[in-house]
């Protein structure tokens, strides 16, 4: 089925019909990414009550990222080929099956209770993947120029604020329920989701009878897979654990992206490119995302070293460090909208250069005071500096990305930002582990953490002047078309 929006009469105002869907696809997508960081808190309790060892037991997450390094890819196509209700009802559908097969796994006998929630991940993960892709193409298709960066802050609410949200309720529910509480409480918000769905999403873009290329899919799944796998392996140490070298996988993962990209090339000469890469044509939207590459890798990576000082370093407990980082990750989604709604105003530079000097400026200050005798405080008010200089680049930077590109490109703009945001994760996760593992070394000291914290922060604060030298190259696009009318129609 074919569906051919029309031109909207009032190009400066949203729809009813839009704002219900916009409404939809904001607070899915809160739920799913909540979900993405709700069971790491678990591993604990869920390896011990299981009886697998650690590595086994991390496959949890790991499957959880690879699934969406091989997801996120394929949504440019999905977006083409299928309508958006079809892909929001198909997503929704995979992550509420993966939740309810994931809520009755300790029903199961206990031989297969790991693998069953291995595959409730998975399934997870996959409907997971295509939501933020499908809600930045559904922006930039409804939303006038002229107010897109108000929506994009509502972007930053859901990818800051969920992600941070999630350990501290997961946290909350370990501790005083079974951890089967985790997918039974996720469940409810996901069937609502699908019922909303079924009731008020409709379609957006036009749809064609695209191909889709295998062999570009494979490549894509060892690329993307592979270079993900290979830097969450040094992150976790898994090498170390008598698991596969993770040099292996990423050696693998790179040369397929070169493949990948060559056959890619080739491809869009038709239109019929997995990713089309002449996104990158566009000046605007590869330094807006060359600098969110480098912005994620810092918050990733900053998210998961500071639970290990705060713990191993200062003595707190689980709950103490989740609530010291929740401010910052409050912090930015509250910020979100306002800092969208200025972009709109005044443009992206009197913001992102400002965000810039502010992250460097807190990065430093961190690599210089965390020590072994900081206290707590310090360590919530300077993540929530960091967190403020993050806030003013996060929605200005996906909007000047996003806006950068021609209407016809959204879907590849947007699968290719997901995939770049999956990559920088790993890649600051992993080197900041690292590091902090060097510097700490066997036995965790207040010393030892504080050495190792030192390392990665100095590290983290001297990739942030990339940032500061990468802004002054980002511009506001001119506008592009206006939105398109939504179709009610049904599937």
């Amino acid at each position: 089925m074919t569906v051919t929006p029309n031109v909207s009469p009032t190009p400066e105002k949203i729809s009813p019909a839009n704002r219900i869907v916009l409404a939809l696809l904001l607070a899915s997508a809160f739920v799913v990414m909540l979900n993405e960081t709700i069971v790491g808190v678990a591993l604990p309790t869920i390896m011990k009550d299981l009886g697998v060892d650690p590595v086994t037991g991390q496959f949890l997450v790991t499957a959880y990222m690879l699934t969406m390094a091989v997801v996120i890819p394929l949504t440019g196509f999905l977006m083409k080929r299928f309508t958006t209700r079809q892909v929001f009802l198909g997503a929704i559908s995979l992550f509420v099956a993966g939740t309810a097969v994931g809520a009755i796994a300790t029903l199961l006998p206990e031989s297969i209770q790991f693998g069953v929630l291995l595959i409730a991940r998975i399934l997870q993960a996959a409907g997971t993947g295509v939501m933020t892709p499908l809600l930045m193409t559904t922006i930039m298709t409804v939303v006038p120029a002229s107010r897109r960066g108000v929506m994009m802050g509502l972007i930053g609410v859901v990818i800051s604020v969920a992600p941070v949200l999630g350990p501290l309720v997961g946290g909350v529910i370990v501790t005083f329920l079974p951890w089967s509480a985790l997918f039974l409480t996720i469940l409810p918000l996901g069937i609502v989701s699908l019922v909303l769905g079924m009731r008020y999403m409709v379609n957006i873009t036009p749809t064609a009878k695209v191909p889709v290329d295998i062999v570009s899919v494979v490549l894509s799944i060892f690329a993307f897979g592979g270079i993900i796998y290979g830097l969450a392996s040094f992150g976790d140490r898994v090498s170390d654990a008598g698991g596969l070298p993770p040099w292996v996988p990423l050696t693998i993962g790179l040369v397929a992206l070169v493949v990948f990209v060559l056959r890619q090339l080739r491809l869009q000469r038709t239109d019929s490119a997995l990713i089309d890469l002449r996104i990158f044509t566009s000046s605007t939207f590869t330094w807006a995302l060359v600098t969110m590459v480098v912005m994620n890798a810092i918050l990733f990576g900053s998210l998961t070293l500071l639970p290990f000082y705060i713990q191993e370093g200062l003595g707190a407990d689980p709950l103490q460090s989740g609530l010291i980082v929740m401010p910052g990750g409050l912090l930015m989604g509250i910020a979100g909208p306002f800092v969208g709604g200025l972009y709109d105003k005044i443009g992206p530079r009197p913001l992102i250069i400002p965000g810039a000097f502010i992250t460097t400026f807190a990065l430093t200050l961190m690599a210089i005071l965390f020590t072994p005798n900081a206290s707590l405080g310090t360590v919530a008010v300077l993540y929530l500096v960091l967190c403020s200089g993050l806030a003013l680049l996060f929605s200005p930077l996906f909007t000047v990305a996003m806006a950068g590109v021609r209407p016809k490109y959204y879907t590849y703009a947007s699968a290719g930002i997901g995939t770049a945001q999956q990559i920088a994760g790993a890649l600051g996760t992993s080197v900041f582990m690292v590091i902090y593992a060097m510097g700490r070394g066997t036995t965790a000291t207040p010393e030892s953490v504080a050495d190792g914290t030192h390392g990665a922060l100095v590290v983290a604060a001297v990739a942030s002047v990339a940032i500061v030298v990468f802004v002054f190259f980002v511009k506001k696009p001119a506008l592009q078309e206006e939105p398109a009318e939504l179709e009610p129609a049904r599937v």
